[in-house]
């Protein structure tokens, strides 16, 4: 059976429901979902378009969050952060702390969505510390906001391409 439609669009079986998208000429011999051979133009508007719930919003602190704390209790401020199921802290010592994918980083995050150098962390004498973008492509979020640079304090979200490194003081 061969379908005349108009320029695009879209049909619906005409006994299962079954949506197809349709060019002008396409031939559609029997719904794909059924067998049956009877269709009707679909209307964009008559039904939903996804048979889910809405996607709800994420945890605002992961998991495992908990876990790497109590590892570094007491040792002075460090960096957390997840990958692949493996779970890992690097020290912030007193000075710069490099952070990107180039194997020179101090914090070594192998991934194409991170600049070869993507920010640096500061630590200064008094303890205070700071977050910069050090010319990446990606951009530097701290606690979701875009940013050149960022004071830090416990518990703050640094998204570095596709990851998320927590401050743990």
């Amino acid at each position: 059976m061969t379908i005349a439609v108009r320029g695009l669009g879209g049909l619906v079986c005409g006994d299962c429901g079954y949506a197809i998208s349709v060019t002008v000429d396409d031939a559609v011999p029997a719904c794909p979902a059924c067998g049956a051979t009877s269709f009707v133009r679909a209307r964009a508007f008559d039904r939903p378009t996804a048979d889910i719930e809405s996607v709800g919003v994420a945890e605002r602190t992961p998991r495992w969050l908990a876990e790497a704390r109590k590892k570094v209790e007491g040792s002075g401020p460090h960096l957390a952060w997840e990958d692949s199921g493996e779970v890992s802290t690097a020290a912030i010592q007193e000075g710069w702390a490099k952070v990107g994918r180039s194997s020179c980083a101090d914090v070594c995050l192998d991934d194409p969505t991170v600049s070869r150098r993507h920010a640096l962390v500061v630590r200064t004498e008094d303890g205070a510390l700071k977050a910069l973008d050090d010319r990446s492509l990606n951009g530097l979020f701290v606690n979701g906001k875009h940013v050149e640079w960022a004071a830090l304090s416990d518990g703050d979200e640094i998204e570095i391409g596709r990851f998320k490194l927590y401050v743990l003081t």
